[in-house]
């Protein structure tokens, strides 16, 4: 019964870049001496809350979540639609800021798999690659941060508009549905509101996105990038 249990939960860690180039034996050992959590949460229940303190690893393993990020004056707010497989935050679990920046709801029923800070910190004396691909992690993030700074600058205006979706979005793609008020798109992106009307009407034209008031749709992130 524990084997049949191990080689389940192996297959579900291999969903995860933390367990990508792990042996065979080296995840089952894990699976079997690791005090791992099991949690399922019912759609439309919150899974973290922005300011919540981080003090384990939330794998999500099945269904699919909404991420909400919100602007440091909570003028706007980004909400993505992501799936299984995903985890949520783990650059938070350490370092001097090891709070939430966002808001995790169940979008369907999702199952979790939890492992502790304690739990991590045993795995990354225990097993070399797990702590090289923590690393790996944590240092792609940081040069992708690096490197924003660097990209060419947006040509139009439309570019611009959406170099900020994109800027304000965890995963490149999918569905996204930003609430903001005209005006305060206008500031982001340096432009008058006239200007930005007109574009993101040309946009619901080309049915990239559905506009409300205070409220932008995007049903597929990456179709912005092929025009």
């Amino acid at each position: 019964m524990d084997e049949h249990r191990n080689l389940k939960l192996y297959d579900q860690l291999l969903q995860f870049p933390l367990f990508q180039g792990m042996s065979r034996s080296e995840m089952l050992q894990l699976a079997g001496n690791t005090r791992f959590g099991f949690h399922k949460m019912a759609t439309g229940k919150t899974v973290v809350k922005d300011g919540d303190e981080c003090r384990q690893l939330l794998f999500l393993i099945n269904g699919c979540i909404t991420i909400t990020s919100k602007s440091d004056d909570y003028s706007y707010q980004m909400t993505e639609w992501l799936s299984a497989p995903w985890l949520i935050q783990p650059e938070v679990l350490f370092g001097t800021a090891t709070r939430y920046t966002l808001t995790a709801r169940a979008d369907s029923d999702c199952h979790f798999i939890i492992l502790s800070k304690d739990e991590v910190m045993r795995l990354l004396d225990d097993f070399f690659i797990f702590r090289l691909n923590l690393f790996n992690l944590l240092s792609a993030q940081c040069q992708r941060h690096t490197h924003s700074a660097w990209r060419r600058s947006p040509r139009t205006l439309e570019e611009r508009i959406v170099r900020f979706f994109s800027d304000h979005s965890l995963y490149p793609a999918g569905k996204k549905e930003l609430h903001i008020m005209m005006e305060q798109l206008a500031v982001e992106v340096d432009h008058t509101r006239l200007n930005v009307s007109r574009i993101l009407n040309d946009m619901q034209q080309r049915e990239l996105i559905q506009l409300s008031r205070g409220r932008i749709i995007i049903p597929m992130l990456e179709r912005l990038f092929m025009q």
